[in-house]
């Protein structure tokens, strides 16, 4: 069974995308959680080992609408270990 941990980045809703896309990036995560200022989940979605480019871009367009709507933001991500 896989081990995992979470961290969690607060930025506001412009530097929103380059962070996920940065972490995206990084790799080795499993899920994404982007919460609003209340802390409400506004989305979430799983990364699954070698997805890239064309399948992320409908994900990354979402997280771009949601920057639009949100002034501050909690991402939260989980790692495996």
């Amino acid at each position: 069974m896989s081990e995992f941990h979470s961290e969690e980045f607060h930025v506001n809703g412009e530097e929103l995308l380059a962070k996920i896309k940065e972490l995206i990036h990084e790799g080795n995560i499993r899920r994404i959680i982007i919460k609003n200022r209340e802390g409400k989940t506004m989305i979430e979605f799983p990364l699954t080992f070698g997805v890239v480019g064309a399948v992320l871009a409908p994900t990354l367009a979402a997280v771009g609408a949601v920057a639009a709507l949100i002034g501050e933001a909690t991402i939260v991500v989980e790692k495996n270990t």
